[in-house]
Protein backbone atom coordinates (compact mmCIF):
# COMPACT_ATOMS: atom_id res chain seq x y z
CA UNK A 1 0.00 0.00 0.00
CA UNK A 2 1.42 3.58 -0.75
CA UNK A 3 2.03 5.41 2.41
CA UNK A 4 -0.60 8.88 1.86
CA UNK A 5 1.33 11.55 3.22
CA UNK A 6 5.04 10.24 2.23
CA UNK A 7 3.51 9.55 -1.88
CA UNK A 8 2.34 13.18 -1.42
CA UNK A 9 5.60 14.66 -0.49
CA UNK A 10 7.48 12.62 -2.77
CA UNK A 11 4.52 13.99 -5.94
CA UNK A 12 6.06 17.10 -5.12
CA UNK A 13 9.51 16.33 -5.14
CA UNK A 14 9.18 14.83 -8.29
CA UNK A 15 7.54 17.40 -10.23
CA UNK A 16 9.71 20.39 -8.68
CA UNK A 17 12.25 18.25 -10.00
CA UNK A 18 11.36 17.35 -13.67
CA UNK A 19 9.08 20.88 -13.94
CA UNK A 20 10.03 23.24 -11.85
CA UNK A 21 7.44 25.00 -9.09
CA UNK A 22 4.33 24.70 -11.69
CA UNK A 23 2.43 22.78 -14.09
CA UNK A 24 0.84 24.69 -16.61
CA UNK A 25 0.09 27.49 -14.05
CA UNK A 26 -1.20 25.30 -11.40
CA UNK A 27 1.31 25.60 -8.54
CA UNK A 28 2.87 21.93 -7.60
CA UNK A 29 1.55 22.69 -3.54
CA UNK A 30 -2.01 22.74 -5.39
CA UNK A 31 -1.15 19.44 -7.34
CA UNK A 32 0.11 18.37 -3.73
CA UNK A 33 -3.21 19.44 -1.92
CA UNK A 34 -5.60 18.13 -5.05
CA UNK A 35 -3.74 14.48 -4.88
CA UNK A 36 -4.14 14.91 -1.22
CA UNK A 37 -8.17 15.35 -1.67
CA UNK A 38 -7.85 12.31 -4.18
CA UNK A 39 -5.89 9.79 -1.89
CA UNK A 40 -7.89 10.85 1.81
CA UNK A 41 -11.53 11.34 0.47
CA UNK A 42 -12.00 8.51 -1.15
CA UNK A 43 -14.87 6.49 -0.26
CA UNK A 44 -16.59 2.96 -1.38
CA UNK A 45 -19.73 1.03 -0.39
CA UNK A 46 -19.08 -2.57 0.15
CA UNK A 47 -22.02 -4.81 1.62
CA UNK A 48 -24.66 -1.93 1.61
CA UNK A 49 -22.08 0.07 3.81
CA UNK A 50 -20.18 3.07 3.21
CA UNK A 51 -16.16 2.96 4.12
CA UNK A 52 -13.35 5.68 3.68
CA UNK A 53 -10.13 4.30 2.48
CA UNK A 54 -7.33 5.48 4.95
CA UNK A 55 -4.62 3.79 3.46
CA UNK A 56 -3.08 3.36 0.12
CA UNK A 57 -5.51 4.51 -2.99
CA UNK A 58 -7.92 3.05 -4.72
CA UNK A 59 -6.83 -0.05 -6.82
CA UNK A 60 -7.38 0.67 -10.83
CA UNK A 61 -7.30 4.24 -10.24
CA UNK A 62 -5.34 5.76 -13.17
CA UNK A 63 -3.30 8.37 -10.75
CA UNK A 64 -2.99 5.99 -8.39
CA UNK A 65 -0.57 3.76 -10.64
CA UNK A 66 1.45 7.11 -11.30
CA UNK A 67 1.70 7.81 -8.01
CA UNK A 68 3.10 4.43 -7.24
CA UNK A 69 5.39 4.96 -10.20
CA UNK A 70 6.89 7.98 -8.96
CA UNK A 71 6.90 6.41 -5.44
CA UNK A 72 9.03 3.75 -6.71
CA UNK A 73 11.40 6.33 -8.84
CA UNK A 74 12.15 7.42 -5.36
CA UNK A 75 12.74 4.74 -3.48
CA UNK A 76 14.97 3.26 -6.46
CA UNK A 77 16.56 6.94 -6.61
CA UNK A 78 17.73 6.24 -2.73
CA UNK A 79 18.40 2.59 -2.84
CA UNK A 80 21.03 3.31 -6.07
CA UNK A 81 22.75 6.11 -3.87
CA UNK A 82 22.98 3.52 -1.02
CA UNK A 83 24.64 1.01 -3.56
CA UNK A 84 26.88 3.16 -4.97
CA UNK A 85 28.18 4.42 -1.52
CA UNK A 86 29.06 0.82 -0.49
CA UNK A 87 30.03 0.45 -3.61
CA UNK A 88 27.73 -2.18 -4.69
CA UNK A 89 25.63 -3.20 -7.82
CA UNK A 90 21.75 -2.78 -8.53
CA UNK A 91 19.94 -4.17 -11.80
CA UNK A 92 16.42 -4.96 -12.41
Amino acid sequence: MLPQDESIRILGDFLRHYVGERVQRISITTIQKLAEIVLKENAFVYDHKFYKQIIGGAMGSPFTLTLANIFMWDWEKRWVRRQKSKNEIYGR
